[in-house]
């Protein structure tokens, strides 16, 4: 079935998506539609079902594995296998996709992110960066991005505390972050128990601790769209979950409201798309199943991919947009640079004696430092090339189902029965972590995104194989941070007057060895459709306009060239704003490439 043609077609309702969607629908009059894989999802369902069973143990929000997935290996020498469970990582699915599910947690990434091959030469030098580094400038600076970071602040109305502003370095907050052009729109979250011990072993250690600037609001709020929404209850159901009063910024509660008033705006929910059609160097239409298996073409003057990164990549791969990325050869764009944030820790616990309050908490409240983020405090000399930001202090035993039955080691000698059940109520609510730390993912040549020859899903398309492993570099980057949050562990346990227990690391990120998909690690996959200063060095533009196809347009965390320390998402809607932008005051104007 072939519908009629409208003007921009939308691939992808989630966060990027429904916010260049926004700024189109607000600013243009341009018939716009969005197809999104997943159900519709609002408030109300949030409210109506906020069920631990199904959403934290059953992953409701995340896409189904039966219906499609990842494969994995770690080298070209390895035959893949399919990821059978939302493992490693948690790709959402419905209205807001990962956007619904998030934590909330809105760091910037360091002012020298967005030239690290130059940053990385001027430090160490060519002869001492890695041959297998596939690391390059982001073909833009930290001034062309600081008034997009503004402007999404504004929107979600984060909560934080600036560290540096125009220059003028502040005391609690993160002095160590790009200048700021004006403070936070809203404060920073309260501080529980163990965010005030985390301070207090931080300074005394001589770092410069920070709350962590969150989507999750403190107060009310009430952003320039003239989009109200109330402070967090502090329910502690946050991730992953959708909010169910709309305190944490959701594209459901922030975007979808503003859309819903536009004649010009339709959002098809249960639209699997498939394949851009394209002719002559010209996207003409989006082929998607509808809910009940019809194939549906849909033409539009304008096609905006806005998945998941690694969606992203898998469309322009079957749709046969660009050239697909050539490891041995080094040549291709198609699938390059794919990156997953790193994250480690050193397994300690503490155990407080008293309770810790940890059901009440919010998405991202919690305390970090970044003393050794980018080349802070690192030694040239150490083997590592860039580091990360260390964060802790985020509450207890959180929720009830799932957090139950954290007890010391040697206590219990098996997980049931009465013995444990004791241990478990007993310490219940009374053990914390020591700070986690998450870093820079560097890209390398041997780590990209291509489609699988053997899996497919369930409409028979090939499923999009992972190739990746972890180097020696990313093990020197974790025994590293392994020291310091031991430090930072024993320092918190004596200001606390707690006990200090050594526990086996759990998650994908915190595991040394080989990089694996059983254990969760982060949600954050970066790259596949990078941006560059040419088409032999990225497969979108600066405005993250497709090289090879001006009317394509190709947005998210796929476009960034390798993985910051912290989490991306403001930083994937920083760049979507400075595309509509060029979209709407250059292409619509003059339709033709931007660069």
């Amino acid at each position: 079935m072939k519908l009629k043609k409208v003007d921009v077609v939308i691939c992808g309702g989630g966060w990027t998506g429904l916010a260049i969607a926004k700024e189109l629908a607000t600013r243009t009059s341009l018939e716009i539609v969005v197809l999104e894989r997943g159900p519709a999802q609002s408030i109300s369902d949030y409210s109506n079902n906020m069920d631990e069973v199904d959403y934290t143990l059953r992953m409701k929000m995340m896409q189904n594995t039966a219906e499609e997935t990842l494969t994995h290996r770690h080298t070209l020498r390895d035959t893949a296998d399919p990821v059978r469970r939302p493992g490693h990582v948690r790709i959402g699915t419905g209205t807001g996709g990962s956007g619904e599910h998030w934590s909330g947690v809105t760091n910037r990434y360091p002012e020298d992110t967005f030239t690290i091959k130059t940053a990385l030469k001027d430090r160490f030098g060519s002869s001492r960066i890695p041959e297998n580094l596939s690391v390059q400038d982001w073909t833009l600076t930290w001034s062309d991005i600081e008034p997009f970071y503004t402007r999404v602040e504004e929107m979600m109305g984060i909560g934080g505390k600036a560290g540096n502003i125009q220059g003028r370095l502040i005391d609690g907050g993160n002095i160590f972050e790009g200048p700021r052009s004006k403070e936070y729109p809203v404060g920073p979250h309260r501080q529980s128990l163990p965010m005030t011990v985390f301070e207090k072993a931080a300074r005394q250690l001589g770092y410069h601790p920070y709350i962590n600037p969150a989507a999750t609001l403190p107060f009310d709020y009430k952003n320039p769209d003239g989009i109200a929404r109330p402070g967090c209850a502090y329910c502690g159901f946050c991730t992953p979950y959708g909010c169910m009063i709309g305190a944490k910024a959701q594209p459901t509660n922030l975007l979808m409201p503003i859309l819903r008033r536009k004649k010009s705006f339709t959002l098809r929910n249960n639209a699997w798309v498939r394949r851009i059609l394209h002719k002559d160097g010209q996207a003409e239409a989006v082929m998607y199943m509808d809910e009940k298996g019809n194939e549906v073409i849909q033409p539009a003057d304008i096609v905006i991919s806005s998945a998941f990164p690694t969606g992203n990549a898998r469309l322009l791969l079957m749709s046969k947009i660009g050239t697909p990325y050539d490891p041995l050869t080094g040549t291709g764009t198609l699938g390059r640079n794919f990156t997953h944030q790193m994250s480690g820790g050193s397994g300690f616990q503490i155990i407080y004696d008293k309770p810790l309050h940890g059901y009440a908490h919010a998405g991202g409240q919690s305390m970090s430092f970044s003393d050794f983020d980018s080349f802070n405090k690192l030694d040239p000399d150490a083997g590592i090339l860039r580091g990360g930001t260390f964060t802790g202090g985020g509450g207890g035993s959180g929720l009830p189902i799932s957090s139950f039955g954290n007890i010391p080691p040697g206590i219990a000698t098996r997980n049931w029965g009465a013995d444990w059940k004791k241990a478990a109520l007993l310490y219940h609510d009374r053990m914390a972590g020591a700070p986690g730390f998450s870093a820079e993912h560097l890209a390398y040549k041997q780590n990209f995104l291509d489609l699988d020859p053997t899996y497919t899903d369930k409409w028979g398309d090939p499923l999009l194989r992972t190739t990746i492993d972890w180097t020696d570099h990313e093990e020197r980057v974790r025994a590293f941070a392994a020291k310091i949050s031991a430090q930072m562990a024993k320092e918190m346990a004596s200001v606390s007057g707690g006990k200090l227990v050594q526990s086996e690391g759990r998650g994908a990120g915190r595991r040394s060895g080989r990089y694996q998909t059983a254990f969760y690690a982060t949600t954050h996959l970066h790259g596949g459709a990078i941006m560059g200063d040419s088409p032999a060095t990225g497969a979108v533009n600066t405005f993250l306009q497709h090289w090879s196809m001006p009317n394509l347009w190709v947005i998210g965390a796929s476009a960034f060239p390798h993985a910051g320390a912290t989490n991306p998402t403001i930083t994937a809607l920083a760049l979507t704003f400075r595309a509509a932008d060029a979209m709407i005051d250059k292409y619509l104007k003059n339709p033709g490439a931007l660069a």
